[in-house]
């Protein structure tokens, strides 16, 4: 399960390309963000900032950015062009969000990479999660990224079962890929591109691209819209 097999790094992200191989399970990009954010200089000093939105360590916003009355950013973090902040946000660390992605009310993000067009509009969690570009959840979808047993993280694949030696690990989600409505993704899940989860779900384990998952053994194929 490689990288790109699920995304590629858009042009607004390059910045952070030496970190992120293509090549490298995709599993193995989690730990690659806080390394890719040690030496991130935060350029928020001397801007206006909206009175309830509480900035602290270094946190690097793009001038397009646009930001709500109350939101609250911990770095490290690097959010670029275009993306705007929803009441309510909480970033607290480790964050990187490519250009032109929504970051919603209410919803948390932590030790997550966001690509372009990205949409987490309405009370989310997103931790230890990387979501490919135009990627969408819906309301009240939790990315859960800790076994209620706490040990490591285990994906189970068609053919084997993947070691990923990562206690705390949330979600990838390919290219275009969607979760419906307070649908929950259990540790270690995967959705190829285009991959589609019903709302109110509770789906673990891997959906190949293109797929719909209806329940735990519901899974048909979608149609490509060209």
């Amino acid at each position: 399960m490689h990288a790109d097999q699920f995304f590629a790094l858009p042009p607004s992200l390059l910045r952070f390309a030496p970190y992120f191989h293509p090549a490298a399970a995709v599993w193995e990009w989690l730990p690659a963000i806080k390394r890719s954010l040690a030496d991130l200089e935060g350029n928020t000093a001397g801007r206006k900032i909206p009175a309830g939105v509480a900035i602290e360590g270094e946190v690097w916003l793009d001038p397009t950015v646009k930001l709500p009355a109350q939101a609250t950013l911990i770095g490290p973090c690097w959010i670029g062009a275009g993306t705007e902040i929803r009441p309510g946000a909480f970033v607290r660390g480790n964050v990187i969000v490519g250009a032109g992605s929504v970051l919603g009310n209410s919803c948390e993000f932590k030790n997550c990479l966001l690509m372009d067009k990205v949409q987490v509009p309405h009370f989310s969690y997103v931790g230890d999660s990387v979501l490919g570009n135009g990627a969408h959840l819906a309301a009240g979808v939790v990315l859960s990224n800790l076994r209620l047993d706490q040990k490591l993280i285990t994906i189970r694949l068609p053919d084997s079962v993947a070691e990923t030696g990562l206690r705390k690990f949330g979600a990838v989600l390919g290219d275009h890929a969607e979760v419906g409505c307070n649908a929950v993704l259990q540790p270690g899940t995967l959705l190829g591109k285009r991959a589609l989860v019903m709302p109110t779900l509770a789906f673990g384990g891997y959906l190949p691209e293109a797929q719909l998952a209806k329940g735990r053994t519901t899974i048909t194929t979608i149609p490509r819209r060209d």
